[in-house]
């Protein structure tokens, strides 16, 4: 199998939660919102309203913000590349994988100017080969064909195999499973007993990571 690794980006590569926790923070303190509102702000996203669109509809109705919610979404995208950090020890990782002959990709979906601009801020576009954006592509994980043009773009096809390492069970363990990837599920216990089909479990990067160095001839499933 070719030594083809794709990773995911929020909470896989940078800690989308930390720096989200951030961003609450400094609205609340920035519109005079309280206390009761970071927790409010932060329910909110983990019930279930991801899709910063309708997300930011329901903070504007909440709080009676004049602002559109296109506005508040507009300034959350511009700020949130200054929030997130990838961990020297993970950019450390990943230049020892290209440095053993792998080649590295992120794949990742969401808006183009906040997904870029992550990887810009963290260091993450030097640090790896190739990446393909949602909001870039007009496609989103699982479809197999962000996977494929992430592959292209190291020089590489699906049909040679390679691995998919990211936190989520529907758009990165099973979009990668169906583009004949090896999986490597980080478990950051969003998906309590979840029923996973991944090849590895690992709570961090890191280990998955040493589990892809660990394979020197990137054995796997096709």
């Amino acid at each position: 199998m070719q030594r083809l690794a794709l990773f995911d980006l929020d909470n896989t590569l940078v800690d989308l939660d930390a720096a989200f926790r951030g961003w609450v923070e400094e609205f609340a303190d920035e519109h005079r919102l309280g206390l009761e509102a970071v927790d409010w702000l932060i329910e909110l996203d983990r019930a279930g309203y991801p899709h910063r669109e309708v997300f930011f509809t329901k903070v504007r109705e909440r709080f009676a913000l004049p602002d559109s919610a296109e506005e508040l979404w507009g300034r959350y995208r511009r700020r949130m590349p200054h929030l997130v950090h990838c961990r020297p020890e993970a950019l450390e990782g990943l230049a020892r994988l290209r440095a053993s002959g792998w080649r590295v990709a992120i794949v990742t979906n969401g808006t183009m100017d906040n997904q870029l601009g992550k990887i810009q801020q963290t260091g993450l576009a030097k640090a790896v080969d190739a990446y393909a954006l949602s909001g870039a592509e007009g496609i989103r994980k699982p479809d197999v064909g962000l996977f494929e043009i992430a592959a292209k773009r190291c020089g590489m096809s699906l049909a040679g195999g390679g691995w998919m390492i990211g936190d989520n069970l529907t758009a990165d363990i099973a979009g990668g499973r169906a583009a004949g990837l090896g999986t490597i599920w980080i478990d950051r216990g969003a998906w309590p007993d979840a029923d996973h089909q991944a090849d590895h479990l690992v709570t961090d990067v890191l280990q998955a990571i040493e589990i892809l160095l660990a394979s020197n001839d990137g054995d796997g499933p096709r």
